[in-house]
């Protein structure tokens, strides 16, 4: 085959099978071999038959990979847990205090820790195998909620204890946050290393896919968990769903570590994760525009309980209803983008933010409950084209090196959504909830639409 140059070499990919490590050269943008399977193909090939041609979609291709379905189970049980904890907590801390402040110091409470931890989560990520990590993260998790069970069984967390209440679910909030941000950067910059890069974008829409099915299915069972059996139920469940997602990933092979060049402090990673963000025009463009989405798009998700107490007068059941109708666009996104071609990803990105920013504005100002499912579908399709096709592009741009702090970069800003949340709870307080969340929303069409005029080189990216 001859010497790969130096420029074919970065793009070489690793994927893992088992306990070996393969290298393979990238496959071409159209999703072929390099190796001229395609080509034959091309040029007069036996037709294939239609049963040949559906074993042939990429659309579940990185599942073929076995280290990808440790993974994939340990992905399952830590986002189910979370899904419905997203639902029980939300729902149980709006019924105790009635209050969206409250709602809103929740979210900042977990998303602090998470917020400062996750900048040593992507330094640890570059320096300990990630496997370790993500073990020692959701073995954590099942701890804490665990305890938040007992506390509720206890009668600590109730309505006759709402300030007891709210100081325990803030604290364990506080413990989650520390993890959530120590092991979430490990948990994104694996899958690379595990798929190879040119099944970067299938494997992460894959990933997606498996959290909107959850969306679909664990909110709605959680909603009526809470009112066939109580709140402790839904945390119990947590737990066992945390240590099964810790018991797929012992599964998971030992990925390599990228040594350092020199011994350094962590804060000089730290810094030198953002340096190098911040001298990459692609890297910094994409970090942006993502923040800005998440920060427009993401308070809707922590105050929905205002609105299906106080909007739609549907109760916890309804909002499990509502995130699981949501998952509807978001796993139809999900297979789309799974079989796509690695091409347009840029332009793709743009109009999935415009999309969610559309939906999300009818849904805010919506009073009626068919108009607000149709909305929350398309807020699905459009937050889960979001996030797969931005986390892609990072992955596919990024160097090696950089890729834990990188991707923590990416995840901090999950955790300074909790800013957002917090105005737009103290927002939804005095202006009302329908004005500050649609508030947020036609700023993020209005800002979209400026980055589709204004950014060539967003709207180019493959």
């Amino acid at each position: 085959m001859g010497t790969l140059s130096e420029r074919e070499s970065s793009a070489v990919t690793r994927y893992q099978t088992g306990t070996a490590t393969t290298i393979a050269p990238p496959r071409d943008e159209v999703g072929g071999s390099s190796t001229g399977g395609s080509h034959g193909r091309r040029h007069g090939g036996p037709q294939q038959s239609l049963g040949a041609q559906m074993r042939n979609l990429r659309t579940f291709s990185s599942l073929k990979v076995p280290s990808f379905r440790w993974f994939y189970g340990s992905m399952i049980g830590q986002m189910a847990a979370m899904q419905i904890e997203m639902v029980a907590r939300g729902v149980l801390v709006y019924q105790i205090t009635q209050s969206g402040t409250i709602l809103g110091i929740m979210a900042l409470a977990q998303s602090l820790p998470m917020l400062a931890a996750s900048f040593f989560g992507g330094v640890m990520a570059d320096r300990i195998p990630k496997k370790q990590l993500m073990i020692a993260g959701m073995a954590s998790n099942a701890v804490i909620a665990g305890v938040v069970a007992l506390a509720i069984a206890w009668g600590f967390v109730g309505a006759g204890n709402p300030t007891l209440a709210v100081w325990i679910l803030v604290v364990a909030g506080l413990f989650k946050g520390a993890v959530q941000g120590l092991i979430m950067p490990a948990r994104q910059s694996i899958i690379p290393e595990l798929v190879g890069r040119d099944q970067i974008m299938n494997a992460m829409a894959l990933n997606n896919l498996g959290m909107n099915l959850l969306r679909f299915t664990a909110p709605a069972m959680a909603g009526y968990a809470v009112v066939w059996w109580g709140y402790e139920s839904v945390y119990y469940i947590m737990t066992g769903l945390f240590i099964s997602a810790t018991l797929f990933a012992l599964g998971l092979p030992k990925t390599p570590v990228v040594p350092p060049q020199e011994r350094t402090r962590a804060i000089d990673d730290i810094m030198g994760g953002f340096q190098y963000a911040r001298r990459e025009p692609t890297i910094a463009l994409i970090l942006a525009f993502t923040l800005f989405v998440v920060l427009c798009s993401m308070p809707y998700m922590m105050l929905l309980p205002v609105f299906t107490e106080d909007v739609l007068k549907k109760g916890a059941a309804g909002m499990g209803i509502l995130v699981s109708v949501s998952g509807i666009g978001a796993i139809a996104c999900s297979l789309v983008l799974a079989s796509l071609p690695n091409k347009h990803r840029g332009t793709m990105l743009i109009v999935s933010s415009l999309v969610l920013g559309v939906a999300l504005t009818v849904f805010a100002f919506s009073t009626t409950w068919t108009l607000s499912l149709v909305a929350i579908a398309f807020v699905g399709l459009g937050q889960t084209g979001r996030m797969t096709l931005s986390g892609t592009l990072l992955q596919h741009y990024v160097e090696d090196v950089y890729r834990g702090r990188v991707m923590a970069i990416y995840m901090m800003e999950f955790g300074l959504t909790s800013f957002s949340v917090f105005l737009a709870g103290i927002l939804a307080d005095t202006i009302g909830i329908q004005w500050s969340i649609g508030g947020l929303s036609i700023l993020l069409v209005a800002v979209t639409l400026l980055v589709w005029g204004f950014s060539p080189r967003l709207r180019q990216m493959q």
